[in-house]
């Protein structure tokens, strides 16, 4: 009896130090990827939440759930109850899903979008731990999962905004206008449409909060070497433009497969060239109040980071300042996930809070940071 009691024991203490080994291990993990990313004087970097696996675009309740898409099946829910602003519980709302990146939420109710279908969850927020059965609101977007992923968001119409990739690095499908787009249609899925063409693959858009005009983060083809073509910020006043691809990239360099000959005054170019292969992603129109008046209406960009270049790039978080529509400045908010070719976090989506913070999710890290600022 007593050896047994002194097995359960050490047993309990060996259990004991392996908790606290994983949580300070974990801790200093986290800790590093937060310390060191560089800002501006005055901000600051925290988690606000460490375990949500995947984290890539995100979306705000009006009763705060922060809801989280993934590249992989699942959808999360994360919780911030006692209101300290870090997350105290993250629940998975949905599971064997293709590729749920995209989630917006309109009305109470929560719209996820998959490679081929976008689905509707009413009535969400009063049933995480107990969801309600999907309604499928529309299932005619190609399903190729070559930049298949979406990002959707309701625009300032109503119309809930959905890109299609092009499904390749580079081709031209005439026989399906939907590839290569960003698209719109009904909260209820009806009169779906291509609002404007020429894009390989946005993965982040959003409308200026003055004027209501569309603006969005394309990336670049790949293959062409280091330093070209650039990643684009582009701007969509009207429906029916088209902005190159794959005729030209960067407003500026035509394809050598499908550009001979072609005309570049009859593509839009882009607002601003944001870096080859830097994986511009998620974008968003600053609108809160806690950061400096000189901030306000800037973009930012989450930088996802290159794959196949020489010398890394991106990993970052970038900042626009525009006079109208144009940039008079294009640098870095914050940086400090890629040190060499180390790489310590991957940026995806950022959004702006009530309170004027700014959240940014990592994939690569299963991180959500929160940016503050303090005079």
């Amino acid at each position: 009896m007593f050896i047994k009691k002194i097995g359960r024991r050490r047993i309990f203490f060996s259990s004991i130090l392996l908790l606290s080994f994983t949580f300070f291990c974990n801790s200093d993990t986290h800790s590093e990827r937060q310390s060191g990313v560089k800002l501006p004087p005055g901000f600051k970097i925290e988690i606000f939440a460490d375990n949500v696996p995947g984290a890539r675009s995100m979306t705000l309740s009006p009763d705060g759930v922060l809801f989280v898409g993934t590249r992989d099946s699942k959808v999360y829910a994360v919780l911030d109850t006692n209101k300290d602003d870090k997350a105290d519980n993250v629940i998975t709302i949905a599971s064997g899903l293709k590729s749920p990146n995209g989630v917006t939420f309109r009305d109470g109710s929560l719209y996820v979008a998959e490679i081929s279908k976008v689905w509707r969850y009413d009535n969400i927020e009063k049933n995480l731990q107990n969801l309600p059965e999907p309604v499928l609101i529309n299932d005619h977007f190609p399903g190729d999962a070559h930049h298949g992923w979406k990002f959707i968001a309701f625009g300032p119409d109503g119309k809930l905004y959905v890109p299609v990739g092009a499904p390749c690095n580079i081709c031209l499908r005439d026989d399906d206008k939907r590839y290569a787009s960003i698209m719109r249609m009904n909260a209820d899925g009806s009169d779906l449409e291509v609002f404007v063409h020429g894009i390989r693959n946005s993965v982040g858009f959003d409308w200026h909060p003055e004027t209501n005009e569309l603006w969005f983060t394309d990336n670049g083809r790949d293959m062409l070497g280091d330093d070209i073509p650039s990643d684009e910020l582009n701007h969509a006043p009207e429906k029916g433009l088209h902005f190159g691809y794959p005729f030209v990239h960067q407003g500026d360099i035509p394809d050598p497969e499908f550009g001979e000959g072609v005309d570049l005054t009859k593509y839009v170019k882009p607002v601003q060239k944001l870096g080859p292969h830097v994986a511009a992603l998620g974008m968003r129109f600053y609108t809160g109040n806690m950061f400096p008046e000189e901030y306000k209406n800037r973009i930012f960009i989450a930088q996802h980071g290159s794959w196949n270049r020489s010398q890394k790039i991106g990993y970052r978080v970038m900042s626009v300042k525009l006079n109208g529509n144009e940039v008079v400045s294009y640098e870095p908010f914050a940086e400090g996930w890629l040190k060499g070719d180390s790489v310590s976090g991957r940026p995806v989506d950022v959004l702006v809070m009530p309170d004027g913070s700014l959240l940014v999710s990592d994939d690569f890290g299963g991180v959500i940071y929160r940016i503050t600022y303090k005079n």
